[in-house]
């Protein structure tokens, strides 16, 4: 009886500690996550997602990873820009396991050195620029940071992915300089703006004058062409009638009775303008032959006649 009590206490005894056992050398493995196991104390493999046994007192878990995108804050930190002020700068960093062996055994903790890397890469790159620059060229810092810092990391299996600055704070007299600065920027823009409008405006006004003054001489020069063109067509007229008159007397002259006709108007236009040079002044010359009018008749007859038997030949 009592050697029966002894068996049943011992297999229980040896069932608590098989399960205990079990319990210790049973892992699951999470999604997104790997175990680094060692093998007294060497490293044996690597788990991966999913139910795992592993030898007891032999191999143990000795990393657990998790293979999510990390972010770690970086604390703000002084920095000094090329022109030699100061700013405040911090910022977040954000990466990613890819090999959990080296992410163990290449560095004691890669988390603590990438965040140490990455405050003393964005000191050295704020210090090669100007404080105005700085606020311009985040995302030019940002990729320099990220670069440097994944040359360091990839010994470690860590893949740095981006770095973000979040807040550059200058010292308030710095803030206040730039904001007067700023104020001054806009004026002097609202005051170039002001005189180009000004000058557009004296421009389009002297573009108006130019073209109202050649219309004017448009205008005018047409005006003259127009009154010049009156004035020729005026004459040709005169010249057509005064030709188609002439033209019109000699046919006479040859008809029945023309030349006494002619005669008669020559002695009456004679007489007038005799007349009339002796209205408009008060000496008067008469002249030698006045009494020979019948000479002077014939002699105007004698000249139509010349004339119109040049025009007939």
């Amino acid at each position: 009886m009592i050697f029966e009590n002894i068996t049943f206490w011992v297999a229980i005894g040896v069932a608590i500690i098989a399960v205990i056992i079990i319990a210790k050398t049973a892992v699951v493995v999470p999604q997104q996550s790997a175990y680094v196991v060692e093998s007294l104390g060497k490293y044996s493999r690597t788990l991966r997602a999913g139910f795992h046994i592993l030898f007891p007192f032999i191999e143990i878990a000795a990393y657990k990873h998790s293979l999510k995108e990390l972010a770690f804050d970086i604390p703000e930190q002084i920095c000094i820009t090329r022109d030699n002020v100061q700013v405040g700068v911090d910022g977040v960093l954000y990466l990613q396991v890819l090999d959990p062996e080296r992410a163990s055994y290449g560095i004691t903790d890669y988390a603590f050195a990438i965040s140490q890397l990455a405050q003393t890469t964005l000191r050295s790159e704020i210090g090669k620029i100007d404080l105005d620059r700085t606020f311009e060229e985040r995302s030019l810092i940002n990729t320099n940071v990220v670069a440097e810092l994944d040359k360091a990391s990839e010994p470690w299996g860590v893949k740095v992915l981006r770095y973000e600055i979040k807040n550059i704070n200058p010292p308030a007299d710095v803030l206040g300089a730039m904001e007067k600065q700023m104020r001054a920027e806009r004026e002097k823009r609202a005051v170039i703006l002001t005189s180009e409008g000004e000058r557009d405006a004296k421009i389009n006004e002297a573009e108006g004058e130019k073209q109202q003054v050649i219309k004017q001489s448009e205008a005018v020069k047409q005006q003259q062409i127009n009154e010049a063109d009156g004035e020729a067509a005026a004459i040709l007229a005169i010249a057509t009638a005064t030709a188609e008159g002439l033209s019109r007397v000699a046919k006479s002259l040859n008809e029945e009775g023309g030349e006494a006709a002619m005669q008669l108007r020559v002695a009456e236009d004679y007489l007038e303008q005799f007349g009339n040079i002796a209205k408009q002044g008060n000496t008067l010359v008469i002249p030698a032959n006045l009494a020979d009018i019948s000479s002077m008749i014939a002699l105007a007859t004698n000249i139509v006649k010349k004339g119109s038997g040049d025009r007939a030949g």
